[in-house]
């Protein structure tokens, strides 16, 4: 099975309460097949680099399974 990996925004209210008090109105979230996973982070460079691990790991996890 082919896993989607995603970064998507999170705004005003659905940014977590400990960023908000940091006066974060916006966040960013990686989504592997549409749930979240992990923490929200505060900039979408971070998402991105955590996006770019998840998909390393998968493509490790898919290569191990073929050998």
């Amino acid at each position: 099975m082919q896993s989607k990996v995603d970064v998507a925004v999170m705004i005003g209210s659905a940014v977590p309460s400990n960023l908000r008090a940091m006066g974060q109105s916006v966040c960013w979230v990686v989504l592997l097949n549409g749930e979240r996973r992990g923490t929200a982070f505060a900039s979408r460079n971070e998402a991105q680099e955590c996006k770019a691990a998840w998909l390393a790991q998968l493509s490790a996890a898919q290569q191990g399974s073929l050998h």
